[in-house]
């Protein structure tokens, strides 16, 4: 039976299917963000709630074996400050040559084993320093009781640093143009000049970036450091005996059984993440452009 009249058709053109393929695209991507968000501020909520009332006066003038934190922020920041000195010459000198001089079959092993480096588990990087250490003792070259102290941990953190250091300062000076560098050889200066005025002044500010993100990294670990640091009920009393850290005092407090204990491993979690956030903080700055368009 044919009706009287003709019905419309429902026409979706090529703009209406565009418009709605982006938005639900855009709706999907917000899912995703907001899912990836949720673990990050339900731990930073937790830190703070329960972290901000620890955080009296006296307990940054207290060391741990009072039931304060003073020696582990102390300790925390003498291993991140070696660590670094240690690093980020060896760091950035590695990626110096993987990225100007490595093409051949060495810079390809150089870089297989910084890759390999970069994914072993930081609890292997524990054990291997405290063997290290041990196995120097038995030749007799350093004393047993380095395998806890202050310079076995800083060789447990250099080992987890360096790798990330050399592949970040690679990739930022592979951003530079080869034209910079054809440039500077094409006036008649040498390469090492080349690299030292002009490769690292361009990327400067990705090898800072770098830096500072691998020593984030290095600040929170914890496997490592209950190997070779230890851990001290006292301040810094030399690089040869151990050493008090914020993720340490945090795991042994919040093992205690004692409730102002586990507070005040709260509070030194808020510290900790404070910590991470300025050095996050200062990474983004550093990457910003240096000469921004006005």
């Amino acid at each position: 039976m044919k009706l009287p009249f003709a019905l419309p058709k429902l026409k979706f053109n090529r703009n209406m299917r565009r418009r709605l393929t982006d938005r639900a695209m855009s709706l999907a991507a917000l899912m995703c963000v907001v899912i990836a968000l949720v673990p990050l501020g339900s731990i930073l909520f937790e830190a703070l709630v329960r972290g901000a009332g620890a955080l009296r006066p006296t307990v940054f003038t207290l060391d741990t074996r009072d039931g304060g934190i003073g020696n582990a922020i102390q300790g925390t920041l003498i291993l991140i400050s070696l660590t670094s000195l240690v690093s980020l010459p060896v760091g950035i000198l590695t990626g110096i040559y993987l990225s100007e001089f490595g093409k051949g079959r060495l810079g390809g092993g150089i870089r297989f084993f910084v890759d390999v480096m970069t994914q072993i588990p930081s609890i292997v990087v524990g054990i291997f320093a405290y063997s290290l250490i041990l196995a120097l003792a038995v030749l007799g070259v350093v004393s047993p009781r380095l395998a806890f102290s202050t310079t076995s941990g800083i060789i447990a953190l250099s080992t987890i640093m360096i790798p990330v250091v050399a592949r970040t300062a690679e990739e930022a000076l592979r951003l530079v143009p080869n034209s910079t560098r054809e440039s500077a050889l094409a006036l008649g200066i040498p390469e090492h000049r080349t690299i030292l005025r002009v490769v690292l002044p361009t990327g400067g500010s990705g090898l800072i970036t770098g830096a500072l993100l691998a020593l984030a990294r290095v600040a929170g670990e914890t496997a490592p450091l209950l190997l070779t640091a230890f851990g001290s009920g006292f301040g810094f009393q030399g690089l040869n005996q151990p050493i008090e850290s914020l993720p340490h005092t945090i795991y042994t407090f919040a093992l205690d059984s004692s409730t102002g204990l586990n507070q005040t491993a709260w509070g030194a979690s808020l510290i900790l993440v404070l910590i991470m956030l300025l050095i996050s903080i200062a990474s983004r700055v550093a990457s910003r452009p240096r000469f921004a368009s006005r």
